[in-house]
């Protein structure tokens, strides 16, 4: 904040609010931020229903709370922004030069208006991931909650493979991979995903965000599993690939320049290597085997919200220099969506302070081929 020159930080990304403070609640289709001053005590501000929410989920002794009215909910007459302009005011940050996450889900068109036009003297700079950046690099605490997320993250991947095949609804899958998600492994009970189940099949496998529907799974297609355990919100995304009958010829080369790739990519995830050296690696393998992929192949993952269990910050791509430290963490996914077919086989990773990186998931690195 200080070498961005501001005097206090809006942290709407409710992401951020948690690593900040702790707050832990289903609010943030309201508008809610964490106040962060250069110098003083943050301030949770949000619902007057959801500051019950904070104080029973952020340190207090560290943090303060405060609420706003219920009339300005979904109000057209007036919006919270004027609420928070009010604090801000109060507590002499009128004229303040005032970080806010411009592109950001939670931070609306509306509510920069608002906030503009209510702190007249004030200067509001774009803060966007000032905060993202400074969670790329995991405690120890955070790699332990991710660790058993990965253990989730094994359940449900397993489950999937066990149960998928031909007649077997889609929307029944899913339900036991969510069900088996939130029960967890052992005392390590699961959180919701940022993301639902991705795990379309045959022709619809060549996008790779869709979810599901009622239709039976059929012999001869393939379904790509793209799925996160979560646990107290830190999520360990991992994809595998499904092909119910005898693989194609096509999809078999696919999978072994996948492998390939994946695994010279996780040899190129060294510390003091570049985010794009791990794309390079990828592409060589993919270029040898006469495969395009032009897409970008990971981002950072860890504590998240809906709608995206990704930090938006680092990508895996040729042009991202990021230097590489000991504590990223990254979803590594070279998956491959051509014109009428699909295949996705990651790992989720930990960057090591020597060698390779460490793969957080045990699952087979292979299609999985079901008679």
């Amino acid at each position: 904040m200080s070498g961005a020159g501001l005097d206090v930080l809006i942290a709407t990304d409710p992401s951020n609010q948690a690593w900040l403070t702790g707050y832990d609640g289903w609010s943030f289709y309201v508008h809610q931020a964490v106040v962060l001053p250069l110098d003083g005590r943050p301030l949770w501000w949000g619902r007057n229903q959801d500051a019950n929410g904070a104080v029973r989920t952020v340190d207090t002794a560290r943090t303060d709370v405060a609420g706003y009215a219920d009339t300005y909910v979904q109000a057209f007459d007036r919006h919270p922004m004027q609420d928070l302009a009010m604090r801000l005011r109060d507590l002499g940050l009128g004229a303040a030069r005032i970080g806010v996450e411009m592109d950001n889900y939670y931070y609306s068109a509306r509510a920069h208006a608002v906030l503009t036009q209510e702190l007249p003297d004030a200067t509001l700079i774009d803060a966007t991931a000032l905060v993202n950046w400074q969670r790329a690099v995991k405690s120890g605490e955070e790699l332990a909650f991710m660790r058993r997320a990965a253990r989730i993250t094994e359940k449900i991947q397993n489950y999937a493979i066990e149960h998928a095949a031909p007649g077997k609804r889609k929307n029944e899958l899913a339900a036991g991979i969510m069900a088996e998600g939130i029960l967890g492994v052992g005392d390590d009970w699961g959180d919701y995903p940022a993301i639902v189940p991705l795990m379309p099949s045959g022709s619809d496998a060549a996008a790779p965000h869709l979810t599901w529907d009622g239709r039976p799974m059929l012999a001869g297609e393939a379904t790509f599993f793209e799925l996160a355990g979560c646990y107290r919100r830190y999520h360990v995304p991992a994809s595998r690939t499904v092909f119910l009958g005898t693989p194609p010829d096509h999809i078999r080369r696919a999978e072994a320049a996948l492998i390939e790739g994946l695994e010279a990519g996780l040899d190129a995830a060294r510390a003091g290597n570049r985010a794009g050296d791990i794309a390079r690696a990828l592409g060589a393998a993919m270029d040898k085997a006469g495969i395009e992929r032009g897409a970008r192949c990971g981002y950072p993952i860890g504590l998240s919200y809906p709608p995206d269990w990704g930090e938006r910050t680092i990508s895996l791509r040729e042009n991202d220099e990021t230097v590489l430290e000991p504590g990223m963490t990254f979803h590594f996914m070279p998956g491959l969506w051509m014109d009428n077919w699909g295949i996705e086989i990651t790992e989720p990773i930990l960057i090591a302070a020597d060698g390779p990186a460490q793969c957080f998931c045990d699952l087979p690195r292979h299609l999985i081929v079901k008679a």
